[in-house]
């Protein structure tokens, strides 16, 4: 007997606001182009540091799923995303009041097919594809500096 592959489950946050959880799905947009691994990222969009898409719980979807929309909405990006965590990182979300929020972000890699020039945060955001080494250099956050440096897409499954 072989091992079954797991499911991920839609998220529901009825219960309380997505803010509560203090987690986020975050997405890891590659491409492998001429046989090497680009990373695509962002600006963040109030202090335009590089960053990987990433945002709240939604209700009704996988976490995989959060990561692709955030993906869409925040790079103008499409494709496949997988259902495989490849870690978390943490950080200080920024929320406009004085205090930090400490966030979690889980992330998830989205082999990107398609990116378009109109997206909902297009008018917000720069968005650059770099090499893994490259987009280590870039980001601040000491385990997704990791995260990306290590990743491998032929490990996807």
């Amino acid at each position: 007997m072989g091992i079954s592959k797991p499911v991920q489950l839609p998220i529901s946050v009825a219960d309380g606001s997505k803010r509560d959880s203090r987690s986020q799905f975050a997405a890891l947009c590659f491409r492998v182009k001429d046989g090497k691994t680009q990373i695509l990222l962002v600006t963040s969009r109030r202090t335009k540091r590089w960053i990987v898409p990433k945002g709240w719980p939604e209700d009704g979807l996988t976490p995989s799923q959060c990561a692709a929309r955030e993906a869409w909405e925040e790079a103008g990006v499409k494709g496949k995303a997988f259902d495989q965590c490849l870690g978390i990182f943490s950080y200080e979300k920024d929320v406009g009041d004085g205090d930090p929020l400490p966030c979690l972000a889980m992330v998830y890699p989205v082999d990107v097919q398609k990116t378009v020039k109109d997206y909902p945060e297009s008018a917000q955001r720069r968005r650059k594809w770099l090499s893994r080494k490259e987009a280590a250099a870039r980001v601040q956050e000491p385990e997704l500096k990791k995260l990306i440096r290590t990743f491998r897409p032929k490990h996807l499954k």
